[in-house]
């Protein structure tokens, strides 16, 4: 069973979130939060598998706490949840740890499959938030700094496919690699570059210059 823990300022939406998940035969909410500082401390208490976070609450907003959350070195997953598909809260939500980014009026079965998703140790982004997070570093100049600079050309084209949302299968066939190889060179990415996970590493990609807006 996947735990989760549910975070949001209004008890309707809490509630509906819960009920939407507690049909799903794998899936079992285990608690709730009003607020942001709740959230943290309910982590500690219940230690749920994945966190639905709401992003603006009140005492502690979703973006400080998935940060304060996510420091743990066994921390859950982090779902962001909101009606805001702002960039700016798109790009604090991931820098501060979030693993998936889905917006509230997303189908039921989505969320579902999001929790999942995100239960798994994979990103997730909505289409689009994905857009507006490529827009977001429209004005990144390229050439990148000294962690990008620690890649070889090879880790540096599979970071680029990630960047552009590309599974590990679709990267194995555009560079004819196995996707054995392909999860190694993610695995000394992340490593080289001090990143947490695979939306970390999209975030570095656009930050550092790799990727630009329009490019395939």
């Amino acid at each position: 069973m996947i735990r989760v823990l549910v975070a949001d300022d209004h008890a309707l939406a809490r509630s509906g979130l819960a009920a939407m998940l507690g049909v799903q035969p794998d899936i079992e909410v285990v608690g709730e939060a009003a607020d942001g500082a709740e959230a943290v401390t309910a982590v500690g208490v219940i230690r749920p598998d994945v966190v639905l976070m709401d992003i603006r609450m009140p005492v502690l907003d979703g973006i400080e706490a998935t940060r304060r959350i996510r420091r743990a070195p066994d921390a859950p997953a982090v779902l962001v949840l909101t009606t805001f598909d702002l960039d700016r809260y798109v790009y604090e939500a991931l820098r501060a740890g979030a693993c998936g980014f889905l917006l509230k009026d997303a189908p039921p079965g989505r969320l579902a499959e999001a929790v999942r998703t995100v239960a798994a140790g994979q990103a997730l982004l909505a289409p689009a938030v994905t857009r507006r997070l490529i827009e977001r570093f429209l004005s990144v100049p390229p050439g990148g700094g000294e962690a990008l600079q620690r890649l070889t050309e090879r880790e540096r084209e599979v970071l680029a496919h990630v960047a552009r949302g590309r599974s590990n299968a679709e990267i194995a066939a555009a560079l004819h690699l196995s996707e054995a190889t392909v999860k190694t060179h993610i695995s000394r990415v992340l490593a080289k570059a001090g990143l947490r996970d695979r939306v970390s590493a999209v975030v570095f990609a656009y930050e550092q210059g790799l990727v630009r807006p329009g490019e395939s």
